[in-house]
């Protein structure tokens, strides 16, 4: 079968293709490869209101973006589709003024010939599958976004900070997670602190999101699906509890717009290990705890061997009594669950949940090897649409989610910088196969959406001597599915293709 065929070709290519952890930099701020910013240039401070603006730093991006989804078994819903968003951000930092500055990003992107709307037995679909993100989900496929999604004021002293406004924050739970054309941000206040060099504590309070599809800030937490007079205005993301609807929140005479509390902690005094601890908690719905440990062994001859374990708490704070225990919402206050349903989850009307995780990395020079597991409780399914994926860096393959209950998870990465070992310039990327085993009660229940799989995932990263601040960015994905039992035909295997370029100044 195709998927087979493909298999063979990227086994051909697996001694070509691979990532490190150097990617795009320039003298202002680099991309990682994981997609974050990293900034070099910053401010500096000023001895005047005028110097706040002519000492600015004005730090922009070109972009475009390109994706195809290629269907084994097409359907109705499930058409081939094509994207491609063109478009960029401009980021504006004053100079600090007695520890004051401010930050404002404007982002945009417009697409070229992206149509991916149908419309079957009256209800609209939007068949974009990842490209959707080069368009808004609010007024529909093709159409274009202009968002001022960074506007922040920031007080520096001593070694801590604090931003209020739209700013992007990345931890465990919450990501930018910009891979496709503007980043996933949050509207509240954050505190850093970096008092103690070893030790990096966080603390924000949001009350907004934006998706990265999205023209507007809405819900942290409530779901609304498409509806006929604005699209999708809320938190629709992939990994979204559609059981925390707007109509189940209201319902239950809850806040559609909550706030959420979040602190994180980083700890690297003793040498060689890596500690973090990340909480959530939002009134009435939900709370997590994430636990995680990295400790890097060196060896003989330039080898290091990383160990590493991460475990994800879920607390019921109300969000089980609204929306059940299931992602899909079989449970929510809507719905009228069937016995099969009801007994596919232990207690389907609680969110209390969690999950472990364990990988080692084998490093030397330009090249890594990782090898991670997951295993998800069978409890409840994990609540996280926030972009900050629970299981990423151990088992998550491009575009997968794979935190329902009772779901494990395996996967083997390669990654080499064909650069630094001075083969080829500016050449980097990375290779994975993961396989993904989703509860067979919750397949039959039509309780999740998935089926067991197995994925190829490779990246290839590749930036030029000749063109400074260019970067060039193939991602390929193939998904290999069992059929659903409740479906005639293989409708979720797919290919999937993206080809991005930057341009940094």
């Amino acid at each position: 079968m195709r998927f087979e065929r493909w298999l063979a070709r990227v086994g051909a290519v697996l001694s070509v293709f691979a990532m490190q952890a150097e990617a795009l930099s320039t003298d202002k701020r680099d991309i990682k490869n994981n997609s974050m910013i990293v900034y070099n240039a910053l401010p500096k401070s000023v001895s005047s209101f005028d110097e706040m603006f002519s000492e600015a730093v004005v730090y922009g991006r070109l972009r475009s973006n390109m994706f195809y989804w290629d269907w084994e078994n097409p359907s109705a819903v499930t058409e081939d589709n094509f994207s491609w968003g063109v478009g960029g951000s401009l980021v504006y930092s004053t100079g600090y003024l007695e520890g004051l500055g401010a930050t404002a990003g404007m982002y945009t992107t417009h697409t070229i010939a992206t149509d991916n709307t149908v419309t079957v037995d009256g209800l609209i679909y939007d068949t974009g599958a990842s490209g959707k993100d080069t368009y808004s989900r609010a007024t529909g496929s093709g159409s274009h976004i202009d968002v001022l999604a960074l506007s922040y004021l920031e007080y520096k002293v001593s070694q801590s900070s604090i931003k209020i406004g739209r700013q992007i924050f990345e931890s465990a739970m919450l990501r930018s997670n910009d891979t496709k054309m503007i980043p996933n941000t949050f509207e509240g206040c954050a505190l850093e602190s970096h008092e103690r060099k070893e030790t990096k504590l966080r603390l924000a309070y949001f009350t907004r999101q934006k998706l990265r599809d999205h023209r507007d800030f809405h819900s942290i937490i409530a779901y609304e699906g498409y509806q006929a007079d604005g699209g999708y205005t809320q938190n629709d993301d992939g990994a979204a509890h559609r059981g925390l609807s707007v109509s189940n929140i209201q319902a239950a005479s809850k806040d559609v717009e909550p706030e959420m509390f979040v602190a994180t902690i980083q700890d690297r005094s003793i040498q060689g290990l890596k500690l973090n601890l990340d909480g959530m908690y939002i009134d009435g719905f939900v709370s997590s705890a994430v636990a995680e440990a990295n400790y890097r062994i060196k060896l003989e001859d330039g080898w290091s061997l990383t160990p590493g374990v991460r475990y994800f708490h879920q607390m019921d704070e109300g969000a089980g009594r609204i929306g059940g225990a299931a992602l899909s919402g079989a449970f929510g206050l809507d719905k009228t669950a069937s016995s099969q349903e009801l007994a596919s989850y232990k207690d389907p009307d609680s969110v209390e949940g969690g999950a472990w995780m364990a990988r080692v990395k084998l490093s030397k020079g330009a090249g890594q090897l990782t090898a991670g597991y997951s295993s998800v409780l069978d409890k409840a399914d994990l609540i996280a649409p926030w972009r900050g994926f629970p299981t990423a860096g151990y088992t998550r393959s491009m575009a997968q989610y794979n935190w329902e209950a009772n779901t494990r998870s395996w996967m083997i990465q390669s990654v080499y910088d064909f650069g630094m070992s001075g083969i080829i310039e500016g050449l980097r990327g990375a290779i994975d196969y993961a396989y993904m085993d989703y509860d067979q009660t919750k397949i039959d229940a039509k309780t999740i959406y998935r089926t067991d799989r197995d994925i190829i995932h490779l990246d290839a990263f590749k930036t030029f001597d000749s063109v400074k601040n260019v970067e060039l960015k193939f991602r390929a994905a193939m998904v290999n599915s069992e059929k659903s039992p409740h479906l005639d035909e293989d409708y979720t295997s797919y290919n999937e293709y993206r080809f991005e370029v930057n341009y940094l100044f």
